[in-house]
């Protein structure tokens, strides 16, 4: 953070909000340091260390999250992308969130509904949501959001509903910058690095802090994040120029209406991340999100590439504007939806033309999880709000539609004993990964040892994935020889793990958290399942939840509001405290909760009240 200069810039930030938002930014800071006063037992001894903290410290984090977690992590800069030439994109990760709004049109009891679930690490850190309900004068917000932030990123109201996918906006980008006497190349002249010493604070093991500085260099384009060959490497990150994301936030969940939402969207402060929306008054919205470069040449290929630092040809300066980020209002479909996926299919059977986001957006990008996505939301044709906690829980491994029967052609002409045995699991399984289902962890076994085909990329596909088919492509095997080889090893291994070749899901793939131990139903979005959950490596025969869903939400805006709720791993992370995964046999199970809302709900299920 201190290459970056995060903590310089927060402050900067802090004196540029608006001063009533400065205000409850200052309100926020006050109210978590008079928590921490009254209740020193509830925190660790990591959590005491930074406390007190400021609105300058909230602001700071916020920056570090959105910038440095989400558009740039450390990982990116530790791997640095080959140099523009023409070489592949980089591969999209599996992960983030599922996020869908039904209009009225489409609902059975003519409301409209949403789904809320992001999907993140359990591990305790940036990654953990918490859920709140925020209640003042004119407002009344339910959701939630990541430790640390004052606003709700999933909420909503009696009025609307947001919530957030990842979106890969590709906010970064590397230049190679060519070293010369005095300085860089730059435009045919030569300009001297600007060069600054940042202090560090450095804890060491026994509590106490020592002093480091580190000398930072930068260039027009960024600071020197490394080195390739004797050359520099600069990095550009977008929106550091815009301050007020949290304000944006805070007014889009606040806004009365459609009209003033999309104006608090204007403001474009959010650096990242799909947006879709609904409201009670029919609208639906999906807004592929964020600051994304302006560029006037080139392919995502060669701008996820390092490119030249020599020349202000590469320099961007500026983002598309709202009105030019790929979005879709109300479609005839009566549905938009997101599962990290490009924007092509948000409103399906409405499509979004790639063709003028080809320096900006993946146009082949794929994401199998999102066509299951498509698929269940295109039936039936009213969809009942029950329905809809139904298609939430879907554990459909989709993948196995597009590649069991090319697979079981293959085995039928070719296959050993070996190979026809664990065909015949595959053909009886019920191609769910629910925790009784037997067939799921041959399957997912298999697919895995193949690496490709699977369902976040396009290597191994028969058919390639085609955005105006998202319901029968990609499909097939374009090497069925290479899936016999990896279904026999499969085979002999689940064989030698397990015994059988159908044990169920449940006895492998656990939820280990906050005491409790039970079956899981759910996998990776890669096989296409919509309850997304990852697990560790095996260790004495199981595999624990690691990641996938966190906070769940299915809202119906009826008169008044409903919605069911889960926050998967409890609401609390202090060891000891009853709420540490007192949420996991809801998971198990496949349930949820009611939210409770009204003063009336809250107060009849009262544990505790803090008066500040």
């Amino acid at each position: 953070m201190a290459i970056n200069d995060v903590p310089s810039r927060a402050e900067a930030w802090l004196s540029a909000q608006s001063p009533n938002f400065r205000a409850d930014l200052e309100a926020f800071a006050a109210g978590m340091n008079a928590y921490a006063k009254a209740h020193p037992e509830a925190l660790s001894l990591e959590a005491r260390r930074i406390l007190p903290i400021s609105a300058v410290d909230v602001v700071g984090y916020a920056h570090r999250l959105f910038q440095y977690v989400y558009i740039a992590p450390q990982a990116v800069a530790g791997r640095l992308p080959a140099d523009a030439i023409g070489p592949p994109g980089a591969a999209r990760p599996d992960n983030g969130s599922n996020g869908w709004a039904i209009a009225p049109s489409r609902a059975a009891d003519g409301h409209t509904m949403m789904l809320m679930n992001p999907h993140l690490p359990w591990a305790t850190g940036w990654s953990t949501y918490y859920e709140a309900q925020l209640t003042a004068p004119g407002v009344d917000l339910y959701g939630a959001t990541q430790i640390g932030l004052p606003v709700l990123r999933f909420v909503f109201s009696d009025q609307l509903g947001i919530t957030n996918t990842v979106d890969h906006t590709n906010g970064v980008t590397f230049y190679k910058i060519t070293p010369a006497p005095g300085g860089y190349l730059f435009d045919g002249k030569v300009r001297p690095f600007e060069a600054r010493e940042a202090t560090l604070k450095v804890r060491r093991p026994d509590g106490g802090l020592d002093t480091d500085t580190v000398e930072v260099r930068s260039t027009v384009q960024g600071p020197i994040v490394g080195e390739r060959g004797g050359a520099p490497i600069a990095m550009r990150v977008a929106g550091l120029d815009r301050p007020r994301a949290l304000e944006e936030y805070w007014k889009m969940e606040t806004a009365p209406n459609f009209a003033a939402y999309q104006t608090a969207l204007r403001m474009m402060q959010v650096p990242t991340f799909n947006i879709i929306y609904g409201d009670r008054d029919g609208h639906i919205e999906y807004l592929f999100n964020g600051l994304v470069p302006r560029r006037d040449f080139g392919d995502l290929k060669y701008w996820t590439s390092t490119v030249p630092g020599d020349t202000s040809k590469t320099l961007w300066t500026d983002y598309l504007s709202y009105a030019e980020l790929p979005k879709v209002i109300d479609p005839a479909g009566g549905v938009v939806q997101n599962s990290n996926d490009p924007p092509w299919d948000a409103g399906f059977p409405t499509l979004i033309d790639p063709a003028p986001y080809r320096a900006y957006i993946s146009p082949d990008a794929l994401e199998v999880r999102m066509e299951r996505g498509v698929q269940l939301l295109s039936e039936p044709r009213k969809i009942s709000f029950d329905e809809l906690v139904r298609k939430r829980w879907s554990t459909y491994a989709l993948v196995a539609d597009r590649l069991l029967p090319d697979l079981n052609a293959a085995v039928q002409a070719s296959g050993d004993d070996m190979a026809k045995q664990a065909m015949a699991v595959l053909n009886a399984w019920d191609r769910t990964t629910d925790a009784e289902s037997r067939g799921s962890l041959l399957f997912t076994m298999w697919v895995d040892r193949m690496k490709a085909p699977d369902g976040v990329t396009n290597a191994g596909w028969r058919i390639p994935y085609d955005i105006r088919q998202p319901l029968t492509t990609p499909s097939g095997l374009a090497n069925p020889a290479a899936a016999l080889t990896a279904l026999d090893a499969a085979a002999r291994e689940l064989l030698a793990q397990k015994g059988a070749l159908d044990a169920p899901w449940g006895s492998e793939m656990r939820l280990i958290w906050g005491g409790q131990n039970l079956a899981a139903s759910g996998a990776s979005g890669r096989y296409g399942d919509i309850n997304v959950i990852d697990y560790g490596p095996l260790k004495d025969g199981v595999r624990a939840a690691s990641f996938g869903a966190t906070f769940v939400a299915v809202v119906d805006f009826a008169a008044p509001t409903k919605a069911k709720v889960l926050m998967s791993y409890g609401d609390a992370s202090q060891p000891g405290s009853p709420h540490l995964g007192d949420q996991i046999p809801l998971l198990s199970a496949k349930e949820m909760r009611d939210a409770w809302r009204t003063r009336a709900e809250v107060e009849a299920h009262l544990e505790s009240r803090d008066v500040f």
